[in-house]
């Protein structure tokens, strides 16, 4: 791999994680704690993330329960959760705070998939500007005569290369979440 490529290979790389965490509270049918995720409670003056004020447990396929470390925070934590309009049911059983999953429409699945087609596109673009900037890179190393027209037809064939298989990979992790998100 050419130093061109290593200097962005960092930049490749985020963009496939903030793909996976960007599609991680996409909604599948099943409980999952990452819906959680991008949510913020208000407790103690300070925002904080639900995953730093209580434990969040799967208690069977439809159902989490959010238990907080400090009972004071409860009510913080249910008008959290509602607020994020996450489109799961709330219940606050005094000591705990039991979110349900409903079922998911046809419908349902369908928006959630368009979304996450949405997001791949972004992620696609992401990685298109760094495969520009390392191009550019290439490029300029070329008219500074540090490398030759040979060798920039050599990195630009292996920078392709590279790009497509984190294409490859961004292709398959939406696919199982489109699976996710399909199967009932």
């Amino acid at each position: 791999m050419n130093n061109h490529i290593q200097a962005k290979q960092g930049d490749l790389k985020s963009a496939i994680e903030f793909f996976k965490k960007d599609i991680s509270n996409l909604r599948t049918g099943r409980a999952n704690p990452s819906i959680f995720d991008a949510v913020v409670v208000e407790a103690y003056g300070v925002k904080t993330p639900i995953a730093g004020l209580a434990s969040i447990t799967i208690s069977d396929a439809k159902s989490l329960v959010v238990s907080p470390w400090d009972k004071n925070v409860l009510k913080d934590l249910e008008k959290a959760i509602v607020e994020a309009s996450l489109g799961v049911g709330v219940v606050n059983e005094g000591d705990k705070i039991r979110v349900s999953i409903p079922l998911m429409t046809e419908e349902n699945r369908k928006d959630l998939v368009k979304k996450l087609n949405e997001k791949q596109e972004k992620a696609r673009i992401a990685l298109k500007k760094v495969r520009e900037e390392i191009k550019d890179s290439i490029e300029g190393a070329l008219g500074k005569k540090e490398i030759s027209e040979d060798e920039r037809f050599k990195f630009v064939a292996e920078l392709d290369e590279i790009v497509r298989d984190y294409n490859e990979e961004i292709k398959k992790i939406r696919e199982e979440k489109e699976k996710d998100i399909m199967t009932i």
